[in-house]
């Protein structure tokens, strides 16, 4: 099936990989409809994909199903990229628990009501913890470290009961630490990249939570988008998981290194305690990917970060981060915890 001249619906596609995906998908001669509460995800994202006039948006948070299930009349596709975050899951976790589970069922449910063709569901490599084995393969033993983890593991179950029951057309993704332009760096969305490319713009020391030797499989937004497209166009994909990974671990020193580099400036980095639950190695086998769609991310970190880098110099007011709250060092912890956690 091949995605172009279609209806197409992306849940959360007003987000920093939902985003990059709507305006392939456009590019494609695809009408785009984004369903978004934007907790997380930003308008000015859409700003390429709403000149097109290929695009509707709807403000709508996915837990309200009986607002979201006309949304998917006439819909072909479906790609179910909306969650909440891992970082919200530490302080706050009964909300990222109901909307990574309960609005992964609604939308499960609005699409087979509405005869949607094929869902993509969108997981995360959370789901597998902390490896002990690697690189890790689809059917790694899950011993997911939070209740972000855990959730998008239970979003996988819910799509391949409504493939088994025969109900939907799926396909289960799971991209693996992607970075590039757009890419959160505010507050309790702040990733680590874009934080240690604006700290060492401005100057600032960045962080580091514990020794700096966690490990990630850092993937290229748009290649990521690439090998979404591709596993959704593929009949073979169907009922099936994919690693979206690069294949190549990369440790949080490793990027202040190569952020250093590219800058020219040493960063020097400030080590803090180490983060609640953080997962300390990941690191995919992207095997099957290429067995599936004779392909898989490929851009070096190099690369890919300097076309962050040059992102982030051309899109982002430096003076406007300067000394801002937005770059707090523990970003996760001016949140309030939820009552049963202070017991």
């Amino acid at each position: 099936m091949k995605l172009s001249n279609l209806k197409i619906l992306v849940t959360g596609g007003a987000g920093f990989i939902g985003s990059h995906l709507v305006d392939a998908l456009i590019e494609k001669n695809n009408q785009l409809i984004v369903l978004d509460d934007f907790s997380s995800g930003k308008k000015s994202n859409l700003a390429q994909a709403s000149a097109s006039g290929k695009l509707e948006i709807f403000d709508q948070c996915i837990l309200n199903y009986q607002e979201i299930y006309p949304l998917f009349s006439e819909v072909d596709v479906v790609f179910h990229m909306a969650t909440r975050n891992v970082r919200l899951s530490l302080k706050q976790p009964t909300i990222v628990h109901d909307v990574n589970t309960t609005g992964t069922l609604n939308v499960l449910k609005a699409a087979k009501g509405n005869g949607v063709q094929k869902f993509l569901y969108c997981s995360s490599s959370e789901v597998n913890g902390t490896a002990v084995k690697v690189p890790m393969k689809e059917d790694y033993a899950y011993n997911p470290e939070t209740i972000y983890g855990a959730s998008k593991l239970t979003g996988e179950y819910y799509t391949q009961v409504f493939e088994r029951s025969g109900w939907l057309n799926t396909v289960i993704a799971r991209p693996h630490n992607n970075y590039g332009p757009r890419e959160h760096w505010e507050g309790m969305l702040g990733e680590v990249i874009p934080r240690f490319i604006l700290m060492g713009l401005l100057n600032e020391k960045p962080t580091i939570f514990g020794d700096g030797k966690q490990t990630r499989d850092f993937t290229y937004v748009t290649e990521t988008v690439r090998h979404l497209i591709a596993i959704t166009e593929n009949d073979q994909c169907r009922g099936e998981i994919f690693n979206i990974c690069k294949g190549n671990e990369v440790s949080v020193l490793d990027i202040a290194k190569i952020i250093s580099k590219q800058l020219g400036r040493e960063l020097d980095p400030v080590f803090l305690k180490s983060r609640p639950s953080d997962v300390l190695r990941l690191f995919g086998d992207n095997s099957k990917l290429k067995e599936f769609v004779s392909s898989a991310p490929e851009m070096d970190i190099e690369e890919g970060m300097q076309l962050t880098i040059d992102w982030f110099k051309e899109n982002i007011d430096l003076e406007m981060v300067k000394g801002s709250e937005k770059l707090a060092d523990i970003n996760w912890d001016k949140l309030d915890s939820e009552p049963w956690l202070e017991g």
